[in-house]
C-alpha cells in the first residue's frame, strides 16, 4: 500500500485545494493531509484562518479522496509526521520546491504546481474589497 501525506492551512477551500487533493490521491492508495493549526497558521501568515482547524477538518475530512486528517503543528515536526504515518510519497506545492528535499531519505518527494490565478491570499482580499 502507498501512502501519500500532504499540508496546508485549507483555509477557504477552493478549487486549488481540491485539484491538489486528487492529485495527490492518484499517486497512492492512502491520502493523509496535515493541517495546519490556528496557532501555526498564525506563525507562517501573520494571519489566523477564516475558518477555525476545527472548522477546516471537518471540511477537508468530508472529501471523498482523503483518508485521515491531523493537525499540523510545525514546520520542524514534518520529518515526524511523516514517519509517524508511515508515508511513503510527500507531496508539497511548488511554492515549497527544493524545501523539503532532505526527505528523500525516507520518503519521495514531490512537488506539484499550483492551480493557475487561484490563492486564499487573493479570495480573501476580494471578499474584503467588495
Amino acid at each position: 500500500m502507498t501512502t501519500v501525506i500532504t499540508f496546508g492551512t485549507f483555509d477557504l477551500l477552493h478549487i486549488g485545494h481540491v485539484k491538489i487533493l486528487e492529485k495527490c490521491k492518484k499517486l497512492g492508495d492512502k491520502l493523509i493531509v496535515g493541517i495546519s493549526t490556528d496557532k501555526f497558521s498564525y506563525k507562517k501568515k501573520q494571519r489566523y484562518p477564516i475558518y477555525s482547524q476545527q472548522e477546516r477538518a471537518k471540511i477537508i475530512k468530508s472529501l471523498k479522496f482523503v483518508d485521515e486528517i491531523f493537525f499540523e503543528e510545525s514546520l520542524e515536526e514534518k520529518r515526524n509526521y511523516i514517519m509517524k504515518y508511515k508515508a511513503n510519497i510527500l507531496v508539497m506545492g511548488m511554492d515549497w520546491k527544493d524545501k523539503f528535499d532532505e526527505f528523500n531519505d525516507i520518503c519521495k518527494v514531490i512537488y506539484l504546481d499550483r492551480t493557475p490565478s487561484v490563492s486564499t491570499t487573493h479570495l480573501i482580499e476580494t471578499i474584503q474589497n467588495n
